[in-house]
């Protein structure tokens, strides 16, 4: 209805102004005084068809008011849900600001306990969509003094992965879940020697593999996993994840660990990049 008015309101005023006028000619006396059959008949029906006409020109009145309204009142509305989603984003950047404070203050009570590290603090940009891999880019690059093999924590020391790939701007993290990775850990109590490393199968369950451990090791479920620090890849110490699960390799001749990392990859937003640290000789 309303977009018939709007098409064709004009049309329909012009024809009742038309019939108006018509009716008001035809109701004019003649010259001589006298009104005529057609001008009697016209003035006997003029009052009904004026108030007719009154009253559809009120009609139009109301619904071109309605129109109006209509339209006014879409443009608030497209006015308010504009006002809405700014505020939304006002608000989306506020807890991101709490949370990315959070993350430093974090780091801060952590770097007062590792005082040889220095960091440097990027964003992840995107993820890797390839199902070989487990890796991400971040917001941060050799401008800001990163490096490739640097190693990427979280704000609470956690591991997180090392820069595999570098630009001015912006870097690529391999995960520490990744089947190109690999460090030197410690494990449990007593600090076996072990290597940590990249498994294609155990990437899909978001989890990675310890190996090259004596044949005498005894591992158990629930040992934790930190970084040796030999090497000069990574800083000693570094929180990598717990012992899981003991299975064998084939052939049933040796066995392996499952690692589950202590960092949750599908949380991260922020990461930290230790550009600089204290190396174990």
């Amino acid at each position: 209805m309303k977009k018939y008015l709007k098409q064709h309101g004009l049309r329909l005023a012009i024809v009742v102004l038309a019939a108006a006028l018509l009716l008001g000619l035809a109701s004019r006396p003649k010259e001589n005084g006298n009104s005529g059959a057609l001008a009697s008949t016209a003035n006997s029906l003029r009052i009904p068809i004026q108030g007719a006409v009154g009253s559809v020109v009120d009609w139009m009145r109301g619904i071109y008011g309605y129109i109006y309204q209509y339209d006014k009142l879409v443009a608030d509305n497209a006015a308010l849900r504009q006002q809405v989603a700014e505020l939304q984003e006002q608000v989306r950047q506020s807890a991101e600001a709490a949370d990315e404070n959070v993350r430093l203050r974090t780091l801060l009570g952590y770097l007062e306990k590792n005082t040889s590290f220095v960091t440097e603090s990027a964003m992840i940009t995107s993820w890797d969509a390839s199902n070989w891999v487990s890796a991400f880019t971040i917001s941060k690059g050799s401008d800001n003094g990163i490096e490739r093999g640097d190693c990427v924590i979280t704000e609470s020391g956690m591991m997180v992965g090392q820069i595999s790939e570098l630009g001015a701007n912006w870097a690529t993290v391999r995960s520490i879940i990744d089947v190109n990775m690999d460090a030197g850990v410690l494990v449990g109590d007593s600090s076996i020697a072990a290597m940590l490393v990249g498994d294609y199968a155990l990437m899909q369950e978001g989890k990675c593999k310890l190996s090259y451990f004596t044949e005498d090791t005894t591992l158990f479920t629930g040992d934790t996993v930190v970084t040796s620090g030999r090497g000069g890849a990574f800083p000693a110490g570094i929180a990598v994840g717990t012992v899981t699960e003991l299975r064998s390799e084939a052939g049933g001749q040796s066995f392996y660990a499952v690692v589950q990392p202590a960092v949750d990859l599908s949380l991260l937003s922020q990461v930290f990049i230790i550009k600089d640290f204290e190396v174990i000789e």
